[in-house]
C-alpha cells in the first residue's frame, strides 16, 4: 500500500462522519441515558442503575430484558471497581455497591435475577416464566457450566492431565445445552413471540447471553479452545442473537473481554498450544476472528469505520490527553490512523509514535466505547499505522485491575 504524505485535518475528518442514529428510540446502544421506544416519558416507570464500562454481566441481563420488552426506562452509570473508584451517590443509594440495581415505581431493587423476576410481575414475562420448574432446571445448567468454566480458565493446571480433565468437564456439560438448543422448535431456549410475528429470545435466553458470551471469548484467547466450532447448536443460537440490534448493543469483543475478564475473576491461566498463540496474537493485534467472533455483516447504512471516527471525534481530546505521548504529540498519529480507517490508504505517523498507536488500540473498549465491527476496523487501522513506525509495543495491558480505563478521565 503507497503511502500518502499528509494525513487528513480534523476538519476533513469531521466532513466525513455520518449524523448519530437516534439514541432514545433508535438501535440499542451503550451510550443513551434514556430509552423510550417511541413512548412518551412520562411512561417511564423504571430508572437502571448500570456501571458505565458497560461490561458487567449481571448488568447485561436487565439490559436485554428491557431492550426486548420494550419497556421505557432512564439510564444512571457508576464506576465499577475494577475501572475506577465507586461514586458516592451510588454507595449512598446501594452501600454494597453491586451492579446492577432499578428503581421500578420508586421501588430499589437489587440482584439481577431478583430483578428480572420482579419486572416480570410488573411487565409480563418475556418468554416462560423464571420461577417455572423447567426453566429453574436450566437455570441450573447455566450455572454448572459457569462453574466449569471458571475451574478451567481461572485455576492453575500442574500436569496436562488436569488441564485436559478440566477441559472436558466443560465440554460434557456445554454438550448439554448443545442438545437442549436442537431439540427446541425455534432458534432460542425459550421463544418469545412478544406482540410482533418476529421470534425473540425469552428470559431463558437472556440467563445463559452474557457468560456465554465471556466464554467464547476467553477460551478461545487462554485456552485455544473454539466453542463455536465445537457445537453447532451454540453457533446457530450466536448467530440469531448477532442478527438482533437488541443483542449486539450489549456484546462486546474477544479485545474486551480477554483483558476485562483477569482482575474481574482473579487471574485466568493460559493452556500454552498453538492454537491458543494464534488465537490470542490475532486478538491483540486488533484483527479480531472473524465469524468466530461474529457473523453479522453491516449494511451501507452503518459503516462501521465512520461510526469508529464518529466516536473518536467526540472524545479525541481527552484520547489524546491520556495518551503516553501526549495531546500534542499524538495528535498526528491519531489522524493518520483515523484517515487510514476511512480512507484505506497508508498515511505515515511521526516518528516514535507506535506506543501511543498502541495504547490507544489496546483500550478500545466494546460496546462501551463503540460497537464490535467499528472497533475491529479502529483498532486494525491503529495497528497497521503503528506498524509503518515500527515494533515498540504500547504499556502492558494491567491484569490486577482496569485503572488505565478509568472512565472518570472522560467525564470532566
Amino acid at each position: 500500500m503507497k503511502e500518502a504524505t499528509e494525513a487528513l485535518s480534523w476538519e476533513e475528518l469531521e466532513n466525513l462522519t455520518e449524523k448519530e442514529s437516534d439514541l432514545i428510540n433508535g438501535p440499542n446502544n451503550s451510550y443513551s441515558f434514556l430509552r423510550l421506544f417511541g413512548q412518551d416519558k412520562s411512561s417511564i416507570r423504571v430508572i437502571f442503575y448500570r456501571d458505565r464500562h458497560a461490561w458487567c454481566p449481571y448488568c447485561q441481563k436487565v439490559w436485554l430484558w428491557l431492550e426486548w420488552k420494550r419497556i421505557p426506562y432512564e439510564v444512571k452509570k457508576a464506576t465499577m471497581r475494577c475501572y475506577g473508584k465507586k461514586e458516592n451517590w451510588y454507595l449512598q443509594k446501594v452501600p454494597s455497591g453491586i451492579f446492577p440495581a432499578i428503581e421500578l415505581d420508586k421501588n430499589l431493587i437489587t440482584e439481577s435475577d431478583q430483578i428480572l423476576v420482579s419486572l416480570e410481575k410488573v411487565f409480563g414475562t418475556l418468554g416462560m416464566p423464571l420461577e417455572d420448574p423447567e426453566i429453574l432446571n436450566l437455570r441450573n445448567l447455566e450455572r454448572k457450566l459457569f462453574r466449569a468454566w471458571c475451574i478451567w480458565l481461572c485455576s492453575q493446571s500442574f500436569s496436562e492431565g488436569q488441564a485436559l480433565r478440566k477441559k472436558q468437564q466443560f465440554k460434557i456439560i456445554a454438550q448439554e445445552l448443545d442438545n437442549r438448543l436442537s431439540n427446541t422448535n425455534s432458534q432460542w431456549l425459550d421463544s418469545s413471540l412478544e406482540s410482533s410475528p418476529k421470534s425473540f429470545p425469552g428470559s431463558l435466553d437472556i440467563v445463559f447471553i452474557p457468560y456465554l458470551e465471556r466464554m467464547n471469548a476467553s477460551l478461545s484467547y487462554y485456552k485455544g479452545f473454539e466453542l463455536r466450532e465445537e457445537f453447532p447448536n451454540i453457533n446457530n443460537w450466536f448467530k440469531s442473537l448477532e442478527q438482533l440490534d437488541e443483542y449486539r448493543g450489549t456484546q462486546g469483543d474477544f479485545h474486551t473481554h480477554a483483558h476485562d475478564l483477569p482482575p474481574q475473576m482473579g487471574g485466568c491461566w493460559f493452556d500454552h498450544n498453538k492454537n491458543q498463540k494464534l488465537l490470542s496474537q490475532r486478538i491483540d493485534i486488533g484483527y479480531g476472528l472473524g465469524e468466530k467472533e461474529t457473523t453479522y455483516k453491516s449494511s451501507k447504512s452503518d459503516s462501521p469505520g465512520k461510526i469508529a471516527l464518529r466516536r473518536v471525534l467526540k472524545h479525541r481530546n481527552q484520547i489524546k490527553k491520556v495518551n503516553p505521548l501526549g495531546s500534542e504529540f499524538f495528535d498526528q498519529p491519531l489522524r493518520a490512523a483515523l484517515s487510514r480507517m476511512l480512507l484505506k490508504q497508508s498515511f505515515a505517523p511521526a516518528k516514535g509514535s507506535a506506543i501511543g498507536l498502541r495504547y490507544l488500540k489496546d483500550r478500545v473498549s466494546v460496546p462501551r466505547d463503540m460497537p464490535l465491527l467499528s472497533a475491529r476496523e479502529l483498532r486494525k487501522a491503529l495497528e497497521e499505522t503503528a506498524q509503518i513506525d515500527g515494533p515498540v509495543q504500547g504499556p502492558s495491558i494491567p491484569i490486577r485491575n482496569r485503572f488505565d480505563q478509568n472512565p472518570l478521565d472522560f467525564l470532566k
